[in-house]
């Protein structure tokens, strides 16, 4: 169903595009918008291993909430900040794309959760933590999108 990596000598292991997506902060979660044209937004993002899905949180508005609700399947796609190795000039970077399907969780004890785990990625500033959430869990809705396919490659930029 999904196309296989056409320059298979890129192809990085299932492992590494699993450490790449605990590891990074956001990527860019494309879905089907207005008049069926793509809509890519850049979103922050928790990879959860112990069900494998990739968890985003998003405001219960908007264009990419509208596109959402029409179609389940997205796209995410995320990348490491890559290295040079000595004496040359080109980086080298692992990318990952994900395909699969978007379900909307709007339980409080999950948003919490998955949203504190979230935050733990860029602060460890538990009082400024627990102040964005009081105030804004509310409104916010939980993603959750279950994988159907990832795929990784390493990319040398020359």
């Amino acid at each position: 169903m999904f196309r296989e990596l056409l320059r298979q000598n890129k192809k990085i292991s299932i492992e590494d595009c699993v450490q790449i997506l605990k590891t990074e902060t956001r990527g860019v979660l494309s879905v089907l918008g207005d008049n069926d044209y793509p809509y890519g937004m850049p979103m922050n993002h928790w990879y959860n291993e112990a069900d494998g899905n990739i968890y985003f949180h998003c405001g219960k508005v908007g264009h990419r909430f509208d596109a959402l609700k029409k179609h389940d399947k997205v796209s995410f796609c995320t990348y490491d900040n890559g290295y040079r190795n000595e004496g040359e000039w080109a980086w080298n970077v692992k990318s990952v794309i994900v395909f699969g399907r978007i379900e909307i969780v709007d339980d409080m004890d999950s948003i919490v959760d998955i949203t504190t785990k979230l935050s733990h990625k860029f602060t460890q500033d538990e009082d400024y933590i627990r102040k964005e959430i009081e105030q804004y869990a509310k409104g916010t809705l939980l993603l959750k999108l279950i994988p159907e396919n990832i795929c990784g490659k390493l990319v040398t930029e020359s």
